[in-house]
């Protein structure tokens, strides 16, 4: 990770994740390249946490997975959302918004508390 990478809060991987997914299916290092360019290298995510979230995500039924070829010609497996993923990424968005505003309240608070 660079020096301005962040590291991820508990729970944001998966929306990230679902988010990725959201336009077409992707292979994993095409998820990861995504969240990277899309966060301007502040959020980077490792293999190793990348791959056991799509697992576990292809057990709870958002994703499912299919094999199939890189650009490259590369043997790939390709996720993409089920309908259950679409729900629970519209889901997890508001609960963002939510927390997103909350935050952005209190780091912009300009009265002390009482």
């Amino acid at each position: 990770m660079g020096k301005d990478s962040l590291t991820l809060l508990k729970g944001t991987l998966d929306v990230l994740i679902l988010k990725s997914l959201s336009w077409a299916p992707l292979h994993g290092y095409a998820v990861s390249r995504w969240i990277r360019q899309t966060t301007d290298d502040v959020l980077e995510v490792q293999e190793g946490v990348l791959y056991p979230a799509l697992h576990r995500l292809e057990r709870r039924g958002l994703v499912s997975a299919e094999w199939g070829r890189s650009d490259t010609n590369r043997k790939v497996k390709y996720y993409e959302l089920t309908e259950q993923g679409v729900a629970r990424l519209a889901s997890q968005g508001k609960d963002w918004d939510r927390y997103a505003s909350a935050m952005n309240k209190v780091l912009g608070a300009t009265e002390r508390p009482l």
